[in-house]
């Protein structure tokens, strides 16, 4: 197995242990019963979703108790210092991404609204029957079934970039789908089950040599590396914040003004309205167009204070620490007999899954829970990417922030033996 690249190593010292602390869920034990003290947790499985610091959790609360109020419209203080609170989210995530402004966020419920808000808006707009989006092997279901919906109503076509047997994104088949009536390219940043980091930037500029629009599913690229979306020259970038250490019910679509500025609404209602009458709706400029209804208030506002939380830590020092304890879990994992990772990429990110011989990987995660060992098992929302290795299932490993050695070493000798289990 080749070794992985480590990121830049010139990142301040990191210390995980004192880093777990801000985490109350972590310090749990699992499957206690009397007479037994339980296990302690090892959260493997933050490629799913991430746990929540405390300082996270407190700017939640904090909003709850002292100024929540709907946002927008509302003249009275409490409405004013939420709105406030909401507005500064956007601008901090903006600044996260190093967007031109503020009003290229659109705040979502999930990445997987802010694809559908792409795929619905720009698409139902843009797209003719023949057009073409170009996807990969590698797409989470998200960014595969919206576009099966515009296939099926307006009759596009989907073009889809392979990856060789290590997961390495295949960039010559990728230059070769171009053609006449290539309309968008749909892309995952880093695949959720084999850490493949695809090729952003020359992916973004073969594109617009050709004229045409990149968006990327960055929900677990955002999370393990710096994203800065001018520099990348991307079109439309989606991410959630479960995965970044903020709460559910939030997304991001980041989207070029341009572009969002001829799109349609994708939904009608509250706050994406200038005015309404039975004679015709006029609609708020960008951002606010794309977001009918209350929006996800307290969420924004905890998903700012996780971006807070995760720049203070500092993003090189983040993946370095990720980066080796991937190195260590590869390298322990290969030892034992029948088990092969599924997805060898060069510079992938945090994130491991692979088979045993012999185990189904329910089985094997079943086991491997009962250790207090918490992984991911099946086929992680992306199906055609399983089917393509042909292994119907894998166990998935994530790592975060938080996790630690000992926690690969927990993982390492859970599967361990749970392959003695089974014989």
């Amino acid at each position: 197995m080749p070794d992985l690249p480590r990121p830049d190593s010139t990142a301040r010292p990191y210390d995980a242990d004192r880093i777990r602390a801000d985490f109350p869920i972590l310090a749990r034990r699992v499957h206690k019963r009397p007479g037994h003290p339980g296990k302690p947790l090892v959260y493997l499985d933050s490629a799913a979703s991430a746990q929540k610091p405390k300082q996270v959790i407190a700017a939640m609360t904090r909003l709850m108790e002292e100024d929540y109020s709907n946002v927008h419209r509302g003249i009275h203080f409490l409405s004013q210092r939420s709105t406030d609170a909401f507005e500064a989210a956007r601008r901090r995530i903006a600044q996260f991404i190093n967007a031109s402004s503020d009003d290229e966020i659109v705040l979502t419920r999930s990445a997987t609204e802010a694809l559908n808000l792409v795929a619905h808006s720009y698409g139902r707009a843009f797209f003719e029957r023949d057009d073409e989006v170009i996807v990969s092997v590698m797409e989470h279901h998200a960014n595969i079934v919206p576009w099966q919906l515009l296939q099926t109503d307006i009759g596009i076509a989907l073009k889809v970039v392979p990856v060789d047997d290590d997961g390495v994104f295949d960039m010559d088949a990728y230059k070769a789908l171009f053609g006449p009536r290539t309309r968008l390219v749909a892309l995952t940043h880093c695949s959720n089950v084999l850490g493949t980091v695809t090729p952003a930037k020359q992916i973004v500029d073969v594109a617009h040599g050709h004229g045409v629009p990149v968006l990327f599913d960055g929900s677990q690229a955002v999370v393990h590396q710096p994203v800065d979306v001018r520099e990348l020259d991307v079109d439309f970038y989606a991410f959630t914040g479960h995965k970044l250490y903020g709460p559910t019910a939030i997304g991001v679509l980041y989207g070029r003004k341009s572009l969002l500025d001829r799109m349609p609404p994708y939904q009608g209602g509250g706050d994406m309205i200038a005015s309404v009458s039975f004679g015709g709706t006029r609609f708020r400029e960008p951002p606010h167009r794309f977001e009918a209804g209350t929006p996800p208030i307290i969420e924004a506002v905890g998903l700012a204070a996780a971006l807070d939380y995760i720049d203070g830590l500092g993003r090189s020092a983040i993946a370095t620490h990720e980066h080796d304890l991937l190195i260590k879990a590869t390298q322990s994992l290969a030892q034992i007999e029948g088990l092969r990772v599924i997805g060898t990429a060069p510079g992938k990110g945090p994130i491991l899954s692979f088979v045993v011989d012999g185990i189904h990987p329910h089985d094997l995660g079943m086991v491997v829970d009962q250790a207090g060992v918490a992984v991911r098992v099946g086929q992680h929302c992306a199906e055609p990417l399983i089917d393509r290795f042909g292994v119907g299932a894998t166990t998935r490993a994530s790592f975060g922030l938080y996790n630690t050695v000992a926690d690969v070493d927990a993982l390492v000798d859970a599967v361990a033996a749970a392959k003695e289990f089974f014989g």
